[in-house]
């Protein structure tokens, strides 16, 4: 009897986990957890129905449905497994909304219909979508290379490293160049930890790709964080040759606290506040993909329990100062309040469910920002989407990976930079549901 009802408390957990993952629970408290728990099932529902039915067959054997409890946990247990097909299923229409994204701001030269060019079906695909739904954990391409380490102020600390990834086979000459910049909330985070979907994607494909460390508070205090990105961004204009990269073509991204750098970055070019000693240096990027950021340090004069807790964050670990005592530093560190009419080209992306960093400011950075911008942008809200969805091999994180690199190659493409796509890999052709052709 008892194996019974710990496999009817064991099933109620995971509807519970389930309902979460539909609508997660935003009281301040239950926040993280609540994160953490939606994120993973939202991102790998049908790795929780391998497992669930595995300890299913565990508590059969125990005898667990020899009771009622049991078989009312089975049901329940049944019904769960219901709403992580249905969550599997929403992960998978995000290519329809990545692509509609696409077709609402057409960028210059796309063909009607978008820039997807599909590849052909084969067995190979569908082992490859079956592995995104079933295997829980990122691995690397093991056509990639990483270099480690690599100092790029010349001081030896260990929050100013950065890792190159590359091709490891025909190294890459006058290849387009991806910085990224992990998240974490301005006091956590390692460039190891973030991003690598996307720049494994990339690097196969012939791009050089460089992830960064950066100043982390409360040691160290605002501006230092974004201050780190420039200097780095410096490095790669005037070192990435030796590495296969091309300067002239360095696009920017990152997730969380690293789409609210990467956002600034690319919005405050020359800026000299934010490059003390380097005024002069060159740190204007070509492209800007924010993912799942922060746009407004302000929080536009804390209405909810959530900005309270964002600002105490904020003015006590990173800042050090109050906003209502120094907005004008709290203004300048906001992408929302530096938009401009000569941005590079922007790929905006955000899931409505995310708990962490409100859906609310990337709406009204993307409006903010189209209404003054030359540029395209581009602008995907994904439904039922948790914070640090693209961490994952996920069907999902596939989708937005394929969709930010069909923005990326066409972005360095109408700039005029060839780079060195591997031969037989449309440049525009990347097709989420299949792996490109050629070694991997």
């Amino acid at each position: 009897m008892a194996w019974s009802w710990a496999y009817l408390v064991l099933s109620l957990m995971g509807l519970v986990l389930v309902l979460n993952a539909f609508r997660p629970i935003r009281v301040t408290v239950f926040l993280v957890p609540s994160f953490f728990a939606a994120w993973y099932t939202g991102e790998m529902p049908v790795w929780h129905i391998v497992w669930q039915a595995g300890v299913t067959v565990g508590f059969a054997f125990a005898g667990a449905f020899g009771y009622w409890p049991g078989w009312v946990g089975l049901a329940v247990t049944l019904v769960a497994w219901a709403g992580l097909l249905v969550l599997a299923r929403i992960g998978d229409r995000a290519h329809d909304v990545l692509l509609r994204a696409e077709e609402e701001v057409p960028l210059p030269g796309v063909p009607p219909g978008g820039l997807a060019v599909p590849l052909p079906k084969s067995g190979r695909e569908t082992m490859w979508r079956w592995q995104r739904l079933v295997y829980p954990l990122p691995r690397p391409a093991r056509s990639v290379r990483v270099l480690k380490n690599v100092d790029y102020v010349g001081d030896g600390a260990r929050r100013h490293r950065l890792d190159v990834i590359r091709r490891r086979d025909a190294p890459p000459a006058g290849a387009p160049v991806l910085l990224h910049i992990h998240g974490g909330g301005w006091v956590v985070g390692d460039k190891r930890e973030q991003g690598f979907p996307l720049m494994h994607e990339l690097a196969r494909r012939g791009w050089v790709c460089v992830t960064v460390n950066y100043a982390l508070s409360p040691r160290y205090t605002w501006p230092e964080h974004i201050v780190d990105c420039k200097r780095a961004l410096v490095w790669v204009r005037r070192n990435i040759e030796a590495y296969g990269g091309d300067p002239r073509f360095v696009a920017v991204t990152g997730g969380s606290a690293g789409g609210h750098l990467a956002a600034l970055l690319a919005l405050s070019a020359g800026d000299p506040q934010y490059q003390p000693g380097f005024e002069e240096a060159d740190t204007a990027v070509e492209a800007c993909v924010p993912v799942y950021g922060v746009y407004d340090m302000t929080r536009g004069g804390v209405a909810t329990r959530y900005d309270e807790g964002f600002m105490a964050l904020m003015e006590r670990q990173v800042f050090k100062v109050r906003c209502v005592e120094h907005p004008a530093l709290f203004e300048d560190a906001s992408p929302l309040f530096r938009v401009r009419e000569d941005a590079p080209p922007f790929f905006v992306l955000h899931g409505r469910n995310d708990t962490i960093a409100q859906i609310r400011d990337a709406q009204r950075f993307v409006a903010a920002l189209r209404a003054v911008s030359r540029s395209p942008v581009l602008y995907a809200e994904l439904p039922f989407t948790q914070h640090a969805f693209d961490v994952l091999p996920s069907i999902r994180s596939a989708h937005a990976v394929a969709a930010i690199v069909r923005f990326l190659e066409h972005v360095r493409h109408h700039a005029g930079v060839s780079g060195t796509t591997v031969p037989g890999w449309p440049d525009l052709g990347l097709d989420d549901r299949a792996p490109a052709p050629g070694p991997s």
